[in-house]
């Protein structure tokens, strides 16, 4: 190690992981796995240990399971991992090395780790109307899962993941389920129209009312209960429960004023960092949905996926401590199951990207995007054999396929 690295381990002020996710519990796992002894703090905004969002749409919602849970409290007395839950990051000096918390301690570290995720958008006009839910957290879904008790007809807004996911647990259950979504397809944002428009084909095989191209401009109450909505269109629907999955935004609003470097907006935001995590302020650095790292192929850019949390807090980890480290994946991974179908996305599409359709059975189908004839990516439902067998293609086609820039992480911040 070189004398900087020594220093980061023999501080005796412990290394503080802001976000209790699966991007902060793996890097605390990474840490401990790659020899460090001293102090760890993972801090977090709910009173829950850390547990899994994938089953909250699906499994959970539809009442199979009532826990997800990633590692039980021992785990944590046994790696010596102090726990502050319900105690959000609300503030960090970073010439100090001080986070300030939700309820009013402060934490000095020696390093620090961002990994807060995301926060659901929501939709302001209405947002707080008895009935109207978003999908993120374990008690946004507990609320959900509440509801359908007594509910005949849901209208789901947003037909991203969670959107295209809770339509398919809600309809396996025998409810009536609406989908409003502003984009002309679902999922036209991550996979395109093309495909987007064969997922569009199997919620409607499945019965699901799926409404494009629209929004929602008013939820409709009667006697202080949801009764449907009105479209942007002006037509009418019919509902007793709304959920509203729009999408996140990186939740980076505690670090205004700290120096970290953020993303633009426009650009997805989030904090800025190299390729293995670190950020252009001294003992900063951050992993999972919330950082957006440097790919010599693709930029600057967040990856949502769950496959990436754990893959960047490894390499995270060992950078941190000066331990020799691979690079971050070359091919990002993520999938989706809906109606017994299991839709992976293996690479980058992107909205620029030619789409080609190799085979479409009705249900089933497997689709290729190309950049200037280089394939970037594969997306597939029930084809899994074929995607994955894609992988070494799309390894070798990364390196055709280069962003110029410099990796070098920019001071400036977005206010």
């Amino acid at each position: 190690m070189t004398d900087d690295r020594c220093d980061r381990v023999r501080d005796e002020r412990p290394i503080v992981i802001a976000g209790a996710g699966l991007a902060g519990l793996r890097t605390a796992e990474e840490l401990r796995a790659a020899g460090y002894e001293g102090g760890l703090v993972l801090v977090g905004d709910e009173f829950r240990l850390p547990y899994d969002r994938p089953p909250l749409s699906k499994q959970f919602v539809r009442g199979e399971i009532d826990d997800t849970t990633l590692r039980p409290s021992e785990f944590f007395t046994e790696h010596d991992i102090r726990l502050r839950l319900d105690a959000a990051a609300t503030a960090v000096d970073t010439v100090t090395r001080r986070v300030r918390l939700a309820d009013g301690s402060e934490l000095d570290y020696s390093q620090l780790v961002i990994a807060t995720g995301l926060r659901p958008r929501r939709i302001a006009t209405i947002d707080g109307i008895p009935g109207v839910h978003v999908l993120r957290s374990h008690n946004d879904a507990v609320a959900v899962r509440a509801r359908l008790a007594a509910a005949e007809r849901a209208l789901i807004v947003g037909a991203g993941f969670i959107g295209c996911e809770l339509a398919a647990s809600l309809r396996s259950r025998g409810m009536g389920v609406v989908v409003v979504e502003p984009a002309p397809t679902p999922l036209a944002a991550a996979l395109g129209p093309w495909v987007g428009e064969l997922v569009a084909r199997l919620h409607r095989a499945e019965g699901v009312e799926l409404h494009c191209g629209v929004g929602v401009d008013a939820v409709i109450t009667e006697g202080g209960a949801v009764r449907g909505a009105r479209l942007t269109d002006g037509s009418r629907v019919q509902a007793d429960l709304v959920v509203v999955g729009i999408g996140s935004v990186p939740a980076t609003g505690w670090l205004e004023g700290s120096g970290v470097p953020l993303a633009e907006s426009g650009a997805g935001g989030g904090v800025l960092a190299d390729e293995v995590g670190r950020t252009a302020v001294d003992g900063v650095w951050a992993v999972g949905d919330v950082a957006a790292w440097w790919h010599p192929h693709r930029g600057h850019r967040r990856v949502e996926h769950w496959t990436n949390a754990g893959e960047q807090a490894r390499i995270l980890a060992r950078a941190l401590l000066g331990v020799e480290s691979s690079a971050a994946a070359e091919v990002p991974y993520v999938w989706s199951d809906q109606y017994g179908l299991r839709i992976q996305v293996l690479g980058t599409p992107t909205a620029a990207d030619t789409v080609r359709i190799v085979e479409d059975d009705g249900r089933r189908f497997l689709a290729h995007y190309l950049a200037d004839g280089v394939l970037t990516a594969v997306v597939g439902a029930g084809m899994a054999g074929k995607v994955m067998k894609a992988r070494a293609r799309l390894v070798q086609s990364a390196a055709l396929v280069k962003v110029s820039g410099d990796p070098g992480i920019p001071t400036s911040t977005r206010a």
